[in-house]
């Protein structure tokens, strides 16, 4: 499949290996897009596995709504659960990175049928993501996500970094900030990528103290999840600016199901910096997980 659709979006997707092989979906966090797997992905196709990597919401040229609200959890995961129903799966590997993993662990907890088995990359359970940012130094090192509810000027700031190459100062290889800014590297592009930060900040509808829609919580905004009791491996990377070690280590009590913590000696673009270890954590699951 090239594309499928939900609400009137259109989605990208990079669809790859054997069609009847065991789906593995993939996905990207910002300011990345589908291609983050391109290294991955050799891995799980020789050993038989399809992937899907969708161009999330925001990213797909055909999928960029206006509205903060269109970017809450509940609609993020409802794309990913769209994806399968259109590829006919009814059950999956799920894997994600940075916002990625948010979606993925939002995913599991909220539809666990669907998912088979979890591999999460650098970003914690958000409830523990959210403890770490009230008591630890997380909130010092997520402090771009205040400055991105600011109008207009978020979008216009990042556009001129990409474009720059900024993200190698933060370890990501040159072709790969490059490939990113190609895609997202005007502010108009930028837009949806940062309402995902946007909607993750503002409460529900629901408020305090209701649901807040399907997925998400009322009054927590897009940082919700609930405990996952799928099979799940959390590979973290201990040189990570972005995501520190209170969050990852506190993950484990999100977890009912059988649980892996990986630390690796690395910094955050684990899917384009450590594909190896990605790719071996993913099959591992994937064993795990066949009679």
């Amino acid at each position: 499949m090239e594309t499928f659709t939900r609400d009137g979006l259109v989605f990208d997707v990079l669809d790859g290996g054997p069609v009847d092989g065991d789906v593995v979906v993939l996905l990207h966090g910002f300011p990345q897009d589908a291609t983050a797997w391109d290294r991955v992905t050799p891995g799980l196709h020789d050993a038989g596995l399809r992937t899907l990597a969708p161009h999330q919401r925001g990213y797909s040229s055909g999928a960029r709504p206006r509205r903060v609200s269109a970017y809450r959890f509940p609609e993020l995961v409802a794309d990913v659960v769209a994806l399968l129903d259109a590829a006919g799966v009814e059950r999956a590997h799920v894997v994600g990175h940075d916002w990625g993993g948010g979606v993925a662990w939002a995913l599991a907890a909220e539809h666990p049928a669907r998912v088979a088995s979890l591999v999460v990359l650098s970003t914690p359970h958000p409830s523990a993501l959210r403890w770490a940012l009230r008591h630890t130094d997380q909130g010092r090192r997520s402090w771009y996500m205040l400055a991105f509810q600011l109008p207009v000027l978020p979008e216009r700031g990042l556009a001129r970094m990409l474009r720059s190459g900024g993200l190698r100062r933060t370890g990501l290889a040159r072709e790969d900030g490059e490939r990113y800014a190609a895609r997202l590297g005007r502010a108009g592009a930028l837009r949806g990528p940062v309402n995902w930060y946007r909607a993750a900040l503002r409460p529900s509808r629901g408020g305090r103290g209701g649901r807040g829609g399907r997925g998400g919580r009322g009054g927590r905004g897009g940082l919700a999840a609930g405990p996952v009791a799928v099979p799940t491996t959390y590979v973290w990377g201990a040189r990570d600016p972005f995501l520190g070690r209170a969050a990852a280590e506190r993950t484990a009590r999100h977890v009912t199901g059988e649980y892996r913590f990986v630390e690796v000696d690395a910094g955050h673009w684990l899917p384009e910096r450590q594909p190896e270890v990605v790719a071996r954590e993913v099959l591992a699951r994937v064993r795990d997980f066949r009679p």
